[in-house]
């Protein structure tokens, strides 16, 4: 398997101008269409952006296989030794949108966890999805790959997606990865079990025993990095000790970088600058330089909002009081729970998976982020020496 991710690694950067030029295209496309600047910078890739794939299929190499990896072992009483071993899970359906670097990463990840991948991706990268497909699976190939092992739907009619999602007998997996339209739809008609990646409605709770300096640069970190990611951060919410000392000082650094914000009237108190938050913004995954702000009146309140509009997937809480932090880890009820840090680090590559095929927001079987030891499953092997049931 790593002779063949070796390959793939060279494939890439030898075809790095093949696939610069496809881009180029779907880019043009994406202009003429007027994708948002968010989705067109989830579609663009560059010298450097090739460079953080082949790093990342670089990374999974040095990863350690999970297939055939013993998880438990037990010798009944009547002499029969049970294992429970990781096996792959089969063929794995991936649809998902805009961002051609799925292409790579779901593929590399599969081959490793011993999968075969279908992939499907949006209409607005299927110029860069085809010149990465094809590379991938030409240079996999040529080190013993499987031929199908990697296979790209060139169709984008959206009838595929329901034909896909209903093929119960072929696939045994489907992860969506985009809107949360495109992921309601598949999970709505699908046949083959689905782990859902729903909205990054990502929650930072700024209490009132924390370090305001670390508190501002770990909330600008949060929202403004890179916004138009699942794990940056939409909602805000303050207690309401530290409001009249905090949020100027946030609003104001955060207006420089050109984020708008929209708040509650104890916000608007703070900041007059602030647009008047509506029920609907406490629901919304903004993935832009929008930021929607709450005053509350602890970390009761914290929790309760978090876990009524929250999509599961990562929060924050920012706070020297350990009973607060720990109420918080405890109660928030998502995929990745922090103390003191940004809702950034929720990424394969930064939890040393080496990649990630998507982030769980579900229970079952996967949740945060999706590595090699999520793609498996397991079966049960008996070793007996004739034993019968009695």
């Amino acid at each position: 398997k790593d002779s063949i991710l070796q390959s793939m690694m060279e494939g890439l950067d030898q075809a790095r101008q093949k696939i610069l030029e496809a881009n180029a295209v779907d880019m043009q496309n994406a202009d003429r269409a007027g994708l948002s600047t968010t989705l067109q910078d989830r579609l663009f890739l560059s010298d450097a952006r090739i460079d953080g794939m082949i790093q990342e299929i670089e990374d999974v190499i040095t990863l350690p296989d999970p297939v055939g990896e013993t998880l438990s072992a037990q010798r009944l009483d009547n002499g029969l030794e049970l294992k429970k071993v990781c096996v792959p899970i089969g063929v794995i359906a991936m649809i998902y949108e805009a961002r051609p670097n799925v292409t790579s990463d779901a593929s590399v990840l599969c081959i490793k966890a011993g999968n075969a991948v279908i992939l499907r991706g949006g209409k607005e990268s299927i110029n860069s999805n085809r010149a990465i497909a094809e590379v991938l699976a030409s240079a996999g190939e040529a080190k013993g790959l499987p031929h199908g092992a990697i296979q790209l739907i060139q169709s984008t009619d959206r009838a595929i997606v329901k034909q896909l999602a209903q093929c119960s007998e072929y696939v045994d997996l489907i992860i969506p990865r985009g809107g949360e339209g495109l992921i309601n739809a598949v999970t709505e008609m699908a046949r083959v079990p689905v782990i859902k990646h729903y909205k990054g409605l990502c929650h930072i709770f700024v209490d009132c025993n924390v370090d305001i300096r670390s508190a501002l640069e770990i909330c600008e970190n949060a929202k403004c990095q890179r916004p138009g990611v699942c794990n940056a951060m939409e909602t805000l919410l303050v207690h309401s000790d530290i409001a009249e000392e905090f949020l100027p000082l946030l609003c104001e650094r955060l207006a420089t970088a050109g984020v708008e914000i929209r708040g509650d009237r104890k916000v608007l108190e703070a900041y007059s600058s602030a647009k008047l938050a509506n029920e609907q913004d406490w629901h919304t995954e903004y993935l832009d330089l929008i930021l929607s702000i709450k005053v509350v009146d602890g970390v009761f309140e914290a929790i309760r909002h978090i876990n009524q509009y929250g999509s599961h997937h990562s929060d924050a809480i920012l706070s020297e009081d350990k009973e607060s932090q720990e109420l918080f880890v405890q109660q928030v009820d998502s995929a990745a729970v922090y103390i003191n840090a940004s809702t950034r680090f929720t990424d394969g590559a930064q939890f040393g998976l080496g990649s990630e095929i998507g982030i769980s927001t579900d229970k079952l079987h996967a949740r945060g982020p999706m590595g090699l030891q999520e793609l498996t499953t397991y079966k049960w092997i008996g070793l007996g020496s004739g034993q019968i049931r009695s």
